[in-house]
This record gives structure tokens, C-alpha cells and sequence, in this order.
């Protein structure tokens, strides 16, 4: 779980306080690859393109997986007028920008003025490397964390602070909107019935739990089957066998995609060279990663990187799944 919950960084985060007056609706089109939303006071309804509706009540939070679109709305019936779009920018759904016109002051925007009846804290992670792939991979389309699921202190903070105008405000928000992801993920990955990943199950095992943290929170050593099978006190083909059947595939094949994975983060740091990144994860050199690299994601590092700046975000194989934890 560490490894998964190190990954939400949110670096300039885009965080916002929306105040509507019924009807409302906004359509999504940023294509961000992840947007935290709660409603402060009032219901809104979120509708995703690619799973069911769910109705937001005041404490609820909602997590939103990009890039595909999604409506939020006081009634699913209601018609959005606004389109949000690249870079946060707003347009009627006649082409006229509103962005600048409907601000109501400091990380505040909307229809009316600060008294409407419904009023919304969004976040929004503008890149992928924010969070990390392997978040992205592993979430539903939606998440809900239900108020009723107990109370969340962080919503009350980011509520304060979201009007502030301080030196160091961007940091603040943004390690409060960390917190905030992390709090839903961390329920969820708890939650025995949410369909959280086998590798993350499998992390309760008493044998391939233990190896599961080594090849984790170690990914640079030079792991064999028999070194990581000794160093959890188990037999070579007792851990082999055993973590096939939990985790669904080999130590040595789930290391690769491990280490992989942290590279693709990695690589999206334009300082970053692949030899440095090689080294990070567990590779020789840049020849044996690009090797790697190529061989499972069909690309080369430097290939990846310039389709990671230009196309933020695959949407391939991922669940199109509502999860609404329990209430």
C-alpha cells in the first residue's frame, strides 16, 4: 500500500471553490487524468461518459479517473451550458469564454455570488506523473467515498485555505488535495469487496506479502527468484508457486512491470536521463532498460516521452467501473 499511496504529488495542482444556483451544469473536457470533487453545500450529479451516474451529497468525494469526459449537474436532466476544456478554460456551449467573466475572486468562480445553494471544491492533477501509473491503472472511472463512511476533517481545511492568497498557498493546496486522494484510496484499497488489485491483496500473505514490500520499496536490487525466496525465509519454488497464484503472474515478471512502471513516471521528467532512470529502477544501463522497455511496452524510452507529452493520458484497458465505498 506505501508504494501506492507515495504516488499522488501534485505539483500546481488547478483547485477551485464553483458556486451555482439551479439548474446547473458543467460538461468536463480537460482531459486531466485525475480530479478530486466534493460538494460543500448542496447535491450534484456526476456522469461519466463511460459508467453510472451517482448523486454527491455534502462530505461525499468523488474521484474521477481522465481523460474521458464527464457532466456534473444539480439533476441529471439538466442541459450543461458551460464546457471546461484544456487549461481550465470555460466556454458556453455556444463558443463564448467565460473564464474570466464568472470569477467571483480568489480560487472562486460560478454563476452567482458566494451564497448560491451549491457550492463545490474540485482538484484537478494536470499530468499524469502526478499520480503515478500505477494509481491510474488500478482505479475505477469514479470512486465515492461517502460522507456516512465518516468524517473527513481535510474538507473543512481545504475549504479554509482554498480562499487564501498567502506566500506558499500553491504548496499548501496542493498537499491538502494529496491528502485528501490518499484518505479515498487508502479506504478503498481496505475495503475487501472494492476490487482493489490481486497485487495489493496479495500484500496481506504472509509469504508474498513480504516479498511484494521488498521488490516495491527495493525495485534496484539485483533480485533473483532465490534471493527474494530467502530473504522472506521460504523455498525457491514455494514463493514461485505461491505468488503465481495470488498475485497472477511471476516475481520476476511482476518486477519487470514494477519496475517499468516507476520508469514510465520517472521519464516524464525531462531531466531525468534514461541512464539515470535506469539506475533508479533497477537496470545496468540505458541500453538494458531501452531493451526492456521496447520489449513490453513496444516503444523506446524517448519514444514514450515524446507521446507522453503530446497525449497525457491512455485510456486503454482501464476500468470503466463506479465504485461507491461503503456507506
Amino acid at each position: 500500500m506505501t508504494g501506492l499511496l507515495e504516488s499522488p504529488k501534485a505539483r500546481g495542482a488547478f483547485l477551485l471553490k464553483s458556486v451555482f444556483q439551479p439548474p446547473w451544469g458543467l460538461r468536463i473536457e480537460d482531459r486531466a487524468p485525475l480530479s478530486v470533487v466534493t460538494m460543500l453545500r448542496g447535491d450534484a450529479w456526476v456522469l461519466p461518459d463511460h459508467s453510472r451516474p451517482l448523486l454527491l451529497h455534502p462530505g461525499d468525494v468523488a474521484v474521477l479517473r481522465g481523460p474521458d469526459a464527464y457532466t456534473l449537474a444539480d439533476h441529471p436532466d439538466t442541459e450543461p451550458r458551460i464546457v471546461v476544456g484544456p487549461e481550465q478554460r470555460c466556454n458556453t456551449t455556444d463558443g463564448k469564454d467565460v473564464t474570466e467573466r464568472m470569477s467571483l475572486g480568489v480560487r472562486t468562480w460560478g454563476q452567482t455570488d458566494r451564497d448560491g445553494s451549491s457550492v463545490m471544491l474540485s482538484g484537478t492533477y494536470q499530468a499524469p506523473g502526478e499520480i503515478g501509473a500505477r494509481v491510474l491503472a488500478t482505479l475505477p472511472v469514479l470512486l465515492v467515498r461517502p460522507a456516512s463512511a465518516g468524517r473527513n476533517p481535510l474538507i473543512g481545511v481545504l475549504a479554509d485555505e482554498i480562499d487564501k492568497d498567502e506566500v506558499g498557498q500553491e504548496i499548501v493546496l496542493d498537499r491538502l488535495l494529496d491528502l485528501l486522494l490518499i484518505n479515498v484510496l487508502r479506504t478503498w484499497l481496505a475495503d475487501p469487496e472494492s476490487g482493489a488489485p490481486a497485487w495489493f491483496r496479495a500484500q496481506s500473505d504472509p509469504v508474498v506479502g513480504p516479498a511484494l514490500r521488498l521488490l516495491h520499496e527495493q525495485p534496484d536490487r539485483p533480485w533473483t527468484v532465490a534471493s527474494l525466496a530467502d530473504s522472506v525465509g521460504v523455498s525457491r519454488a514455494g514463493l514461485a508457486r505461491h505468488f503465481s497464484q495470488l498475485v497472477g503472474e511471476p516475481p520476476m515478471s511482476y518486477l519487470t512491470g514494477w519496475r517499468l512502471t516507476l520508469a514510465a513516471d520517472l521519464l516524464r521528467d525531462p531531466d531525468a536521463t534514461v541512464a539515470s532512470v535506469a539506475r533508479r529502477v533497477g537496470y545496468s544501463g540505458a541500453f538494458a532498460l531501452s531493451a526492456a522497455f521496447k520489449r513490453v511496452r513496444g516503444v523506446s524510452p524517448q519514444e514514450f516521452r515524446r507521446s507522453a507529452a503530446a497525449q497525457p493520458v491512455r485510456r486503454t484497458g482501464l476500468s470503466t467501473q463506479t465504485v461507491v465505498l461503503e456507506r
